[in-house]
């Protein structure tokens, strides 16, 4: 067996392109393009002897099969050469059983697949991998590439940053100013990324980037770049692996820029095709109120998209209006009986603060998918005994002035339900006991809804757990 992939036409003109050539879009039509792989050359290994090879392969520390994204690599990217990978041990996230949340929404199985425990806090991690790797191949075969560039708004740029400084390429990063968390800013700065601030949003900065790719040496590294996704549909294969290869019934993900969405997608898919599993889940994708063009082109039947002007969102890695990957999202939801749903910034935090009290640390975005699945369980479109996922796409700790702020009651507009404020006392130990007794006796808890373990479908320990 030979593994082999290229980039193709998603929508279906001939001929197939190297993977290491410099191409974003389909140079007969202008579409985008997505990785085929040699399916009848993997096809020559069993179902059960991918399974099993995977498993053998799962945190190990053979080079470089350990990493969630390398331990796949016939899969994802079999044209990069072992000597250059560049690997930070991204993929191998937590699943996480919520069972407490999920007792209060009434869910027997809730999950959530917290992609943010990653080097640089985010599911951008594992795309930028695969991204980088081909661009180190690239170099070593004299490829004049001078450095590698992005738009973002904040988790892309940390992933480029990092994942280029290993390799010792260029980074070049395009923010919106004033657009990203404290913490977002600093990543890119102490890994030596050129950092470029402009006075606009992430849809002024995307077209600034697109431009810049076509200067001669300048590699683009965002979505729009179909090996981003090959990556991030590890995500997918990560969790029926970590459900001991069952398929989980709903699967929920933040939508931004949707690249995400079509990575989402494209592994469910390449897992049916080659005989791992036997259904598809359903997909549902979280838009933030106030940056919702898939939202409105759902509900118009996925015609067609109309970019909005994306309004300022606490959630504002998704703050966009012009998704460059519609097209790749439009596809998945079709194919897998998707939904759209938004949330209102209250919605958000307020979903993020409840999760948050039964032992999460959720960023906005992920208060965005949150938030939509509890429109759908009170809906009853996601059942009680439904196995369902929320992709947590990045790491709470990227913005504690969210936290802060909703915890303090300072965000304009919205409620504090959830609210937990430091109780300030003099160093005087009636005082701190008063404080800890009556406190704890009043604590404003939600309650736990217990889960009766004969309604929990039988699986191995997941690997998350």
């Amino acid at each position: 067996m030979t593994p082999r992939a290229w980039f193709r036409c998603i929508d279906g003109c001939p001929g197939e392109i190297p993977l290491t050539d410099v191409v974003y879009r389909c140079p007969s039509c202008g579409a985008l393009l997505e990785v085929a792989h040699d399916l009848d050359a993997l096809r020559q290994r069993s179902p059960s002897g991918w399974t099993r090879l995977f498993d053998e392969r799962y945190k190990r520390t053979t080079w470089p099969y350990g990493s969630g994204v390398w331990g796949k690599k016939e899969w994802v990217a079999p044209h990069v050469d072992d000597d250059n990978v560049v690997s930070l041990d991204e993929g191998g996230t937590n699943l996480f059983w919520a069972e407490r949340y999920g007792g209060q929404l009434g869910l027997d199985e809730l999950w959530v697949k917290q992609c943010g425990n990653s080097h640089t806090g985010s599911f951008k991690d594992l795309g930028m991998t695969v991204l980088v790797s081909t661009v180190k191949q690239m170099i070593a075969r004299g490829a004049p590439i001078r450095a590698v560039a992005c738009a973002s708004t904040g988790d892309t740029s940390a992933a480029v940053a990092a994942y280029c400084a290993v390799a010792g390429i260029p980074a070049v990063v395009i923010l919106p100013r004033d657009k990203v968390s404290t913490a977002q800013l600093v990543q890119p700065l102490a890994n030596g990324a050129l950092v470029l601030s402009l006075d606009t949003d992430f849809d002024g900065c995307m077209a600034m980037v697109k431009r810049l790719a076509d200067e001669p040496g300048i590699y683009l590294a965002n979505s729009m770049n179909s090996l981003r996704v090959e990556g991030q549909k590890t995500v997918s294969i990560e969790i029926v692996q970590q459900f001991d290869w069952e398929v989980p019934d709903w699967v929920i993900i933040p939508g931004g820029n949707l690249g995400n969405t079509g990575a989402l997608g494209a592994g469910f898919l390449m897992l049916h095709q080659l005989g791992v599993i036997d259904r598809l889940p359903r997909i549902v994708v979280a838009q933030a109120e106030r940056a919702n063009p898939l939202y409105r082109a759902f509900e118009r039947g996925l015609d067609h998209l109309e970019p909005v002007a994306a309004q300022s969102t606490l959630a504002t890695a998704i703050q966009i209006g012009n998704p460059v990957s519609y097209e790749k999202a439009a596809r998945v939801l079709r194919r897998f009986d998707g939904l759209v749903e938004q949330a209102s910034e209250d919605e958000l935090a307020q979903a993020a603060a409840r999760a948050d009290r039964t032992g999460l640390f959720t960023d906005p975005h992920t208060g965005v998918a949150l938030a939509v699945l509890e429109k759908l369980v009170a809906r009853g479109t996601i059942g009680r005994r439904d196995r369902t996922v929320v992709v947590s796409t990045a790491n709470g700790l990227k913005f504690p002035e969210f936290k802060i702020r909703y915890h303090e009651g300072a965000l304009i507009g919205i409620g504090d339900r959830y609210a937990n404020r430091p109780v300030l006392l003099p160093a005087d130990y009636d005082a701190v006991r008063d404080a800890a007794l009556s406190g704890v006796d009043g604590r404003d808890l939600a309650p736990r809804m217990h889960t009766d373990p004969s309604t929990v479908r039988e699986v191995g320990a997941p690997r998350g757990r």
